[in-house]
């Protein structure tokens, strides 16, 4: 069951991630699925001790964790922009 919750939620999180930075149009659902989650797990090691709170894969669905979870995947998405094309957009 854990592992459903992972993808569901990492799939929004990526999805939200992706319209943000604007590659959403360059994305299929996998890509946002892998972006929620590993961008999750960068939200919990950069974001969350600083916001006090555990991410979504840490089991907190709180705004919090959600709100860490987003922005680790906002980073990912920004460091793989840097790489790709040499910008963040």
């Amino acid at each position: 069951m854990n592992l459903i919750i992972w993808l569901v939620v990492g799939g929004l999180i990526g999805w939200v991630a992706s319209m943000i930075m604007r590659t959403n149009a360059q994305q299929g659902m996998v890509l946002n699925v892998i972006v929620g989650i590993i961008g999750s797990l960068l939200g919990g090691w950069l974001v969350a001790p600083l916001l006090g709170t555990a991410t979504v894969n840490q089991n907190d669905f709180s705004v919090r964790g959600l709100l860490a979870s987003l922005i680790g995947a906002v980073i990912l998405l920004a460091i793989v922009n840097l790489v790709r094309r040499g910008r963040v957009r």
